[in-house]
């Protein structure tokens, strides 16, 4: 029978899962305190939610939510890093891998849907948010930009033509 400890900790998993745009099962054997604490303060200071659940407690809340699926990237001890912004995280996360080996993203939930190793990587090597946005202004505003110059240059061609004119009368003239 389970205890009030275990109905507790799968339905506050279930809501930091309903809640968050993104879980990330972690691997962490092997930190000391002090990595350990580091990795924590790198994490809250993204707004990030670092908690380790028992794997099995862990598995239920997922099976409840219908995301079985991402229960198969638990293996051996696990961490989960939950978050609203979804690449905040899989950054800290992999930056700090590579100072600590220790700590390798096993998988998640993106959205209600598993997520691999693979694309949590892929998602840490996108570019900042605002850089994103900047992409896609700059690639809105060159057409734009374009118009604008070739607009510009049918009244510009229309003065210099008429300035040859004028010379033109002007050395007839002479």
């Amino acid at each position: 029978m389970p205890t009030k400890e275990k109905i507790e900790a799968v339905a506050e998993m279930k809501e930091r899962l309903a809640n968050n745009q993104i879980a990330i099962a972690t691997k962490y054997v092997g930190m000391n305190v002090f990595q350990a604490t580091n990795l924590r303060t790198k994490l809250r200071e993204c707004g990030v939610e670092f908690k380790v659940y028992k794997n099995t407690l862990a598995s239920r809340a997922l099976n409840e939510l219908g995301m079985g699926k991402a229960a198969d990237f638990m293996e051996g001890p696990t961490a989960w890093a939950f978050s609203k912004d979804p690449v905040a995280p899989a950054k800290v996360l992999k930056d700090f891998g590579k100072e600590v080996p220790f700590v390798v993203m096993q998988g998640g939930v993106l959205e209600g849907q598993p997520v691999t190793a693979a694309q949590l990587e892929a998602l840490a090597s996108l570019p900042p948010r605002d850089v994103l946005i900047a992409q896609v202004v700059g690639t809105i505003a060159m057409p734009l930009r374009n118009a604008v110059g070739v607009l510009g240059a049918l009244p510009r061609n229309l003065v210099n033509a008429l300035d040859q004119i004028r010379k033109q009368k002007e050395e007839q003239a002479a």
